[in-house]
């Protein structure tokens, strides 16, 4: 397989797809675009590709990694509960570039919450993602592809100057966002934005009445 692959974001090639899905499945580390920057993917349910991860990026084991979903019908076995407020922002805003914080199924692995309790997930608002999950079969992570510390990646050129062979491949799908998710708490009653990014506070706000 080569290392850099292009790709039509918006109409991937199916067999490209089933060749990555099947890498991923073999603990591979995939570098991919999304509805904001490009990601890393690999089995959130494989410890060693887990623990990968962390390596590549030079990562802290307290911080949590980001998975994504490319359905409402993933979230129930990740996550403790969907609470109302959780509901009510779901139906607004995914699918999206936005990352809601749950609590954590006991079920996760402790490497992905970093010790946290808590998971972050997103169901992307982009064809390639979605499609390469539904072939994996599982949702897959999506923590920013870049070491930790440098800037976040807008194109796979940048995911390959920051992390060179110590990944497996790249799907480059041309340039992605300049901003980061929106990134918000719903594991108590009341929101809590923890992070602003493609879903503005305003909007929020407006969706949920407060903030």
């Amino acid at each position: 397989m080569k290392k850099v692959i292009p790709i039509d974001p918006d109409d991937p090639d199916p067999s490209v797809l089933l060749d990555v899905a099947a890498l991923i499945r073999k603990g591979g580390v995939v570098g991919i675009p999304t509805d904001t920057f490009y990601g890393l993917a690999a089995n959130p349910f494989d410890s060693k590709a887990v623990s990968r991860l962390f390596e590549i990026k030079g990562r802290e084991s307290s911080k949590p990694i980001l998975l994504l979903i490319s359905g409402l019908h993933m979230l129930p076995s990740l996550v403790e509960e969907v609470s109302p407020l959780a509901e009510k922002v779901i139906g607004c805003f995914w699918p999206g570039p936005l990352t809601l914080i749950f609590k954590a199924s006991k079920r996760l692995s402790g490497l992905l919450t970093g010790g946290t309790g808590t998971i972050g997930i997103r169901f992307p608002d982009a064809i390639l993602p979605v499609r390469l999950i539904d072939q994996v079969g599982f949702p897959i992570t999506a923590t920013s592809a870049n070491r930790s510390g440098e800037p976040s990646a807008a194109s796979a050129q940048e995911v390959e100057r920051s992390l060179g062979t110590s990944i497996n491949c790249i799907l480059d799908g041309g340039p992605c966002s300049t901003l980061p998710s929106t990134v918000l708490d719903v594991t108590a009653s009341e929101p809590n934005l923890l992070r602003e990014g493609r879903v503005s506070a305003e909007k929020l706000a407006a969706a949920l009445g407060r903030l």
